[in-house]
């Protein structure tokens, strides 16, 4: 499943029992203590790492000042036992007693970068959790170069090729290593998304390249161009597209799996220059990721497909570019939202709630049994919480369940409230609501109290917004590289794991 058909998305994962001839570099985990550093698993892969040879590897790490604290790389060569090895990469874990999942796969990412110019790889990080080593070393490997001029790297950036997993016995992991495989290939599918120029990815390119991973997979598609669009009443995805001399569309893919039904909603605006109400120069290429929300929602249901999860999963996807224009809607105008819920728009910039409202209300025609909408929908989100933790809002139970999914998947996802008080700010003098309020306190959250105006009473649903935690502008850490991160992509699919298991 790639955004690319073209392209590998990372590095091939397979298990292994034993290390195979000419294996480049052998990974293993080292944790931290007052008694020095210790290889983990201890005692797991006693045929490769004797006592002989882990004395030997600790006393080289140790003189090369290796402690073990959280993702450090010490590479040191390998001992002479080890003679299928050329050097060893040990990565820190932290204290063994705080080990956990995440840490596997932040210390797996690290090495992953770490190791470019490698064939063969082989670790032991497998032994404490098979699931996470291998999708942090995919993710972590992950690089996109498909625009650069020289399409073939130097052989020292090329990203490693082969990772295998030591497992103790022949089915140890198998379908953990199935899943983290395919969850891997949608993040870094989404990022592909994320990363993809706008100019490469405009909104009818970005629904077509959608429709032939969705037909690939088997999955019912839909499209609505402009002429279609208008002639149903999309009144907020016209009104933010009109400024571009390319149309937008709505994409809807299907996977039909069992009787609940889950609605996917995910904001795709493939460039943001915040329209007449004109966004400062300064960083406005970052809004090439105004589109991850529905990157995100897009991997995930071809994701429940491809884990045939007993659930029907339908992703409601607006799509347009919002430019300034003598045809560009302007502060002041009002719309009529898909539905008929009609729209003073203070600010053009605040787009995108106006293309997931139209989303949303189409999304709950099919009376599903949960809504969840993804947006990189406000700055305020990264005030109020960073770059790295999601706001999840909504209805208060499925609100709180999906935060804690977030977080014990390493997502950090945050319940934020939807106060009452705020709710009459984005009351307007000439329509039934306007699109921001007029302060810019608690921007994040009036934002969600606008979409939740659309949401029926009674339905579960959750709004996560992910406008600094989909799109890393800052360096490399664990598993996350420059640009798209794949966020929510991991909430999203455990959720809907969850639901099915109901």
């Amino acid at each position: 499943m790639t955004a690319a058909a073209d392209r590998s998305l990372g590095p091939e994962l397979a298990r292994t029992e034993t290390i195979a001839p000419d294996t480049d570099v052998l990974v293993i985990g080292l944790t931290s203590s007052e008694n020095g550093p210790a290889i983990v698993p201890a005692d797991l892969f006693g045929d490769v790492l004797t006592a002989e040879v882990r004395a030997e590897l600790l006393d080289a790490l140790g003189s090369v000042g290796a402690k073990g604290k959280p993702e450090e790389l010490t590479r040191v060569p390998a001992p002479s036992a080890l003679a299928d090895v050329t050097s060893v990469l040990a990565v820190g874990l932290g204290a063994a007693d705080k080990i956990d999942a995440e840490q596997v796969r932040r210390s797996a990412g690290v090495a992953g970068r770490a190791l470019s110019g490698t064939e063969l790889v082989a670790t032991t990080l497998s032994g404490i959790d098979l699931g996470a080593a291998a999708e942090g070393f995919y993710l972590g490997a992950y690089t996109f170069s498909t625009f650069k001029s020289k399409s073939a790297p130097k052989p020292d950036e090329r990203p490693v090729v082969r990772l295998e997993l030591l497992v103790p016995a022949p089915e140890f992991g198998t379908l953990d290593l199935l899943r983290a495989q395919l969850v891997a290939e949608a993040i870094a599918t989404a990022r592909d998304f994320v990363n993809t120029p706008p100019s490469a990815l405009y909104p009818a390119e970005f629904a077509e390249r959608a429709r032939a991973l969705a037909e690939a997979a088997g999955l019912e598609v839909e499209i609505l161009e402009q002429d279609a669009l208008a002639a149903a009443g999309y009144g907020g995805i016209i009104g933010v597209g009109q400024g571009s001399s390319r149309p937008p569309r709505l994409i809807r893919i299907t996977y039909a799996g069992g009787p609940k039904k889950i609605a996917l909603v995910g904001k795709g605006i493939t460039f943001d220059t915040g329209g007449i109400s004109i966004k400062p120069a300064a960083n406005m290429e970052n809004m090439t990721s105004d589109m991850a929300g529905a990157a995100a929602v897009i991997a995930t249901v071809l994701l429940a497909g491809r884990l045939g999860l007993p659930v029907t999963v339908t992703a409601t996807v607006p799509m347009a570019e919002n430019m300034p224009s003598a045809t560009a809607q302007r502060p002041g105008d009002v719309l009529t939202q898909y539905g008929g819920t009609t729209v003073e728009v203070i600010n053009t910039d605040a787009e995108g709630r106006l293309i997931l409202a139209d989303a949303i209300v189409r999304a709950v025609e099919d009376e599903p049994d949960y809504l969840i909408d993804v947006a990189t929908l406000t700055g305020a989100q990264m005030v109020a919480l960073g770059t790295r933790t999601p706001g999840v809002m909504g209805t208060e139970e499925f609100r709180d369940r999906v935060a804690a999914i977030s977080r014990s998947v390493g997502e950090n996802g945050w319940a934020m409230p939807l106060p009452a008080e705020l709710r009459a700010d984005i009351n307007s003098k000439v329509a039934d609501l306007a699109n921001v309020a007029p302060h810019r306190w608690g921007g994040m959250l009036s934002a969600a109290l606008f979409l939740k105006e659309f949401v029926p009473e009674g339905l579960p649903w959750a709004h996560l917004d992910v406008a600094g935690p989909a799109y890393n502008t800052g360096g490399p850490f664990g598993y996350i590289g420059k640009g798209g991160t794949g966020v929510p992509v991991r909430t999203l699919i455990t959720v809907i794991e969850e639901i099915g298991a109901e």
